[in-house]
């Protein structure tokens, strides 16, 4: 069966295409679990290289700074292993959701128990991914909406961890939104290049305007690039409605966690995961929200 076989089946029965990539996203959200994890580590490693290399190693007093690190690690290598005993997982017991429940949230091996967030991000990934074929359908366009969601939820997850948002993501994804809309996928492309200007002016000026304001820094680089990705997917004719979305989001959570789980206030809240969530709603229903909003405003006048 050609590829083009395939899409005509997805096509003609349009359920078959959201549970496709509803599994799909299941198994993707068990490689986003190793990238949220190991990127962060994968950039310090590279930044202590970087550090020895400018200074030095004869003027680096702490040894494990310089010593090489004799394992590679990255994306692939090495295999994943249980964090307290060592034990190196299984395919089998790798399978996304099935495998946590089967195992009882617990290593095989030891017996510790396992973060209940590693299904929690693959049931996720394959929903949003189900809702991203059921949107735009199993077609070219739903395609690059599943890359949009995938990078938006290692995104996310990262800078709630480290409060980094990682160029690595960022900037092939700001290129594949210009690409797509070369093709005219979810705006035009003129569009597209002044929602990724004006997607990275936007934030640049108001943390230029904050710290001249109060010598402090209210955001990353990060989130300028992750501003000018997502206008450069969804046209500057979406940034105010994700600035909004995203100020909204931020609120909400914001003082859930603080009521909820006692977060300190002076204690700095990524911004990024609130754009990346504003980012996907209007990905998904942002044409929508505007002629809802649109009817309503003109609607009572």
């Amino acid at each position: 069966m050609s590829v083009s076989d395939i899409v005509k089946a997805l096509e003609l029965y349009p359920l078959l295409g959201i549970i496709s990539a509803g599994i799909l996203g299941l198994l993707v959200g068990s490689f986003l679990n190793v990238v949220i994890y190991r990127l962060p580590k994968m950039m310090e490693r590279e930044w202590r290289a970087q550090c020895v290399e400018f200074l030095g190693a004869d003027k680096i007093k702490d040894d494990s700074l310089t010593k090489p690190s004799a394992e590679k690690f990255n994306l692939v290598t090495p295999n994943s292993t249980c964090p307290s005993c060592g034990h190196k997982i299984k395919p089998w017991e790798n399978i996304p959701v099935i495998s946590y429940v089967f195992l009882r949230g617990k290593c095989s091996a030891c017996k510790t128990s396992i973060s209940l967030r590693y299904p929690i991000i693959e049931a996720i990934t394959g929903i949003l991914s189900a809702i991203a074929i059921y949107t735009f359908g199993p077609n070219t366009t739903g395609l690059a909406g599943l890359l949009f969601t995938w990078c938006l939820i290692a995104l996310t997850m990262i800078d709630f961890d480290t409060q980094l948002l990682p160029d690595s993501i960022t900037l092939p994804l700001l290129w594949l939104g210009l690409i797509a809309n070369y093709f005219g996928l979810f705006t035009s492309l003129d569009s597209a290049l002044w929602g990724a200007i004006g997607g990275y002016l936007s934030l640049f000026s108001v943390y230029w305007l904050f710290k001249l304001l109060t010598g402090k820094e209210g955001m990353g680089f990060g989130d300028f690039k992750l501003l000018g990705a997502l206008g450069a997917w969804l046209g500057w004719q979406m940034l105010l409605q994700i600035i909004m979305l995203s100020a909204f989001a931020g609120a909400i959570i914001g003082i859930s966690m603080i009521v909820i789980r006692g977060r300190d206030r002076n204690i700095p809240i990524p911004f990024g995961p609130y754009l990346a969530i504003a980012g996907w709603i209007a990905l998904m229903w942002g044409h929508d929200i505007n002629q809802l909003y649109l009817s309503y405003a003109f609607g009572h006048r």
